[in-house]
């Protein structure tokens, strides 16, 4: 029997301000970005600072999502920055969410496939990140190749991959793990693998799992005391689903078997 599909991200980005979610952020993430992946405000920063983001820094963000996580980097390090994501209620809500916090002058958010060539100029920025959106883009290697192409000399790309296998992961949990929609699974040095082939030198390689473990648990258990509201905006089916796939990350994190990982990568 297939697992049947299940919607995180249109109820997520769609239903942003909806009093039952900001809460179900606020228990999971302590701070609240509108983030829905595996990434903590104090965890973003730390990746941003990795790559030198300041207030002179262009930044590219891949999967930029609700724009919350895009919008708080420019307030907190004084950049510019263009998110790019295939949810065009998240890109809606981040160009919403740019205006009401006073940054609309330099931070832009745009539907775009990134597993297409990105609509940007060769050497466009100073730095290209992405949080837990890799798994979801198709054609990998072509992708960090057009990253390479629209980073300036010097510049940095960082991603993080939640899908790293690392240990034996039974064909229903890998079903449930991809039920929000589509992802791809690597073996470990797989990344590693692509970058270099795309021309980046390798930085560092970071295993930063134990976020995905613990913030998978929390939301679950946060969305469990917001049930009520959430299934009146959800559906009891889709409610469920998401709950299910939740406590599967948790555990195949927690157990190690998939493994999320940093990557620090540079174009000389």
């Amino acid at each position: 029997m297939s697992t049947p599909s299940v919607i995180l991200y249109d109820h997520a980005y769609g239903d942003f301000t909806s009093g039952a979610e900001a809460a179900v952020r606020r228990e999971t993430y302590g701070e609240d970005l509108g983030q829905s992946s595996w990434m903590t405000a104090a965890e973003w920063l730390g990746f941003a600072d990795r790559i030198g983001v300041g207030a002179s820094a262009n930044v590219l963000e891949v999967g930029s999502g609700s724009g919350g996580p895009g919008v708080y980097l420019a307030l907190q390090r004084g950049c510019r920055l263009t998110g790019v994501d295939l949810n065009e209620h998240g890109v809606r809500n981040a160009t919403a969410l740019a205006e009401a916090r006073g940054v609309a002058d330099r931070v832009r958010f745009q539907t775009v496939d990134a597993s297409r060539p990105l609509p940007f100029p060769d050497a466009s920025f100073d730095a290209v990140m992405s949080n837990d959106a890799m798994c979801h883009i198709k054609g990998r290697g072509d992708v960090l190749r057009d990253w390479y192409r629209v980073l300036r000399p010097g510049g940095r790309a960082f991603f993080t991959d939640a899908l790293v296998i690392t240990g034996a992961v039974s064909h229903e949990e890998l079903a449930t793990r991809s039920s929000i929609g589509f992802y791809l699974f690597v073996p470990p040095g797989e990344n590693e693998r692509a970058l270099t082939a795309a021309g980046f030198t390798v930085l560092a390689v970071e295993d930063v799992t134990q976020n995905a473990a613990d913030l998978s648990r929390r939301r679950h258990d946060a969305r469990a005391r917001y049930a009520r509201e959430l299934v009146e905006r959800e559906g009891q089916e889709n409610f469920d689903g998401l709950q299910r796939f939740l406590m599967c990350v948790h555990t195949v994190s927690a157990e190690r078997r998939l493994s999320r990982f940093a990557y620090l990568a540079e174009k000389r």
